[in-house]
């Protein structure tokens, strides 16, 4: 029985080089002869938990304030991020973007994990990062994210269950103690069958050599012995007597 590579992936719904680094992660995988035995999960990690719930605040003017920069310098800094991101094809609207909290997406993609599986989770990690940075939408939204996971195929009565409740809020903050032992001070961060971590938005090619290295690793080859001495053997043809 083959051995599945487990790829655990630390990100948030509004940070810009997560969904860099998922493009670059899934151009890697592309390529990858063994893609099909590879897992993708994604793990919480709030940039900001102070954020408000719904943002009325544009990201740029947040990020000024807080880095203490003038807005055109912000604006040229996410301008190169606006430009890295379209050669992964990728057109962000970021400058549109709202500052908002995303620990009510994170429970909603807690809850696609638990009840649909690995596929399903990435299916809603599409869908919230697509709409928070190519439509420009607020992911703090309890209607937008409601939209989103009902188009990954939850359940409606669940979905609203989940929305109304503190459900998964628990499971939010393990996986980012689960980051901090592991030293993430940020994300994307990638771990490669608990034994390989990748900070950041990294090149294709170093996401491309690691999964051949994890999955060489999982997957070791025997070295044969004994070979020159030509000791006798039944073989699928029978034995030789």
């Amino acid at each position: 029985m083959s051995t599945l590579v487990e790829i655990e992936i630390w990100s948030d719904v509004v940070c810009p080089w997560c969904f860099i680094g998922k493009r670059r992660l899934e151009a890697a995988l592309a390529d990858f002869e063994h893609a099909d035995e590879v897992d993708v999960v994604y793990r919480s990690f709030e940039l900001d938990p102070t954020a408000p719930q719904h943002g009325h605040e544009s990201t740029l003017t947040t990020l000024s304030r807080k880095y203490g920069r003038s807005e055109a310098e912000m604006r040229q800094m996410m301008q190169h991020v606006k430009d890295t991101a379209a050669e992964v094809g990728l057109d962000f609207r970021i400058f549109e973007n709202v500052h908002t909290n995303t620990v009510d997406a994170h429970r909603l993609l807690h809850l696609a994990l638990a009840e649909g599986g690995a596929a399903v989770q990435g299916d809603l990690k599409e869908r919230l990062l697509s709409a928070y940075f190519e439509r420009a939408e607020d992911v703090g939204d309890h209607a937008v994210l409601r939209a989103e996971a009902l188009a990954a195929g939850l359940d409606a009565a669940r979905v609203d269950a989940v929305l109304a409740s503190d459900e998964f809020r628990s499971q939010v903050w393990a996986d980012v103690d689960a980051a901090r032992r592991y030293g993430a001070t940020g994300v994307p961060f990638f771990v490669i069958d608990r034994a390989y971590g990748i900070s950041g938005a990294q090149p294709t090619e170093l996401f491309a050599s690691a999964l051949q290295q994890a999955w060489d690793a999982s997957h070791p080859v025997l070295t044969p012995l004994g070979a020159e001495t030509g000791a006798e053997a039944c073989g699928p043809d029978g034995c030789a007597i």
